[in-house]
C-alpha cells in the first residue's frame, strides 16, 4: 500500500502567493526524486460545526489561513529514500535558510500508512 506525509499548517493570507511558489518548487523536487503525487490546498469551507476545526487545529491567528497538503509514495521504504535524496538536493537545501511565508513551528505533520485506498 502507499503511504503518505500529510501537513496542516496556517499562511499569513498575505504571504499565500510566497507559499504557493515555494510548494511548486519544492513539488518539483519531490516528485523528481519519486513522490507519485505532491498537493497543496488552501482552506476555503473550513466554518464546521463538528469534531475540531482546521483553523483551531492549526491556532490560526487573524489574517491567516490553513493549508492541507500531502505528498504519496509507494511505500514508506520509497518515502525515506525519496525525502533522504530531497532534503540533499540543493535546490531545497538553498530555501532551508530563507525565511519561510508561514511560522513552522506551528506546522503539523505525519507520516501516514494507506489502508483504504478506492
Amino acid at each position: 500500500m502507499a503511504y503518505v506525509d500529510g501537513f496542516v499548517l496556517a499562511v499569513p493570507r498575505r504571504k499565500l502567493e510566497a507559499y504557493r511558489r515555494l510548494s511548486r518548487s519544492a513539488g518539483r523536487v519531490w516528485r523528481q526524486h519519486g513522490a507519485l503525487q505532491y498537493v497543496e490546498c488552501v482552506g476555503e469551507d473550513l466554518k464546521i460545526k463538528m469534531g475540531v476545526p482546521f483553523p483551531r487545529l492549526a491556532r490560526v491567528k487573524a489574517g491567516e489561513t490553513v493549508v492541507f497538503s500531502w505528498i504519496v509514495y509507494k511505500s514508506r521504504a520509497a518515502r525515506d529514500r525519496i525525502n533522504a535524496k530531497v532534503m540533499t538536493d540543493p535546490r531545497v537545501a538553498k530555501t532551508m535558510n530563507m525565511p519561510m511565508p508561514f511560522d513552522v513551528k506551528r506546522m503539523t505533520y505525519g507520516g501516514f500508512k494507506v489502508i483504504v485506498n478506492l
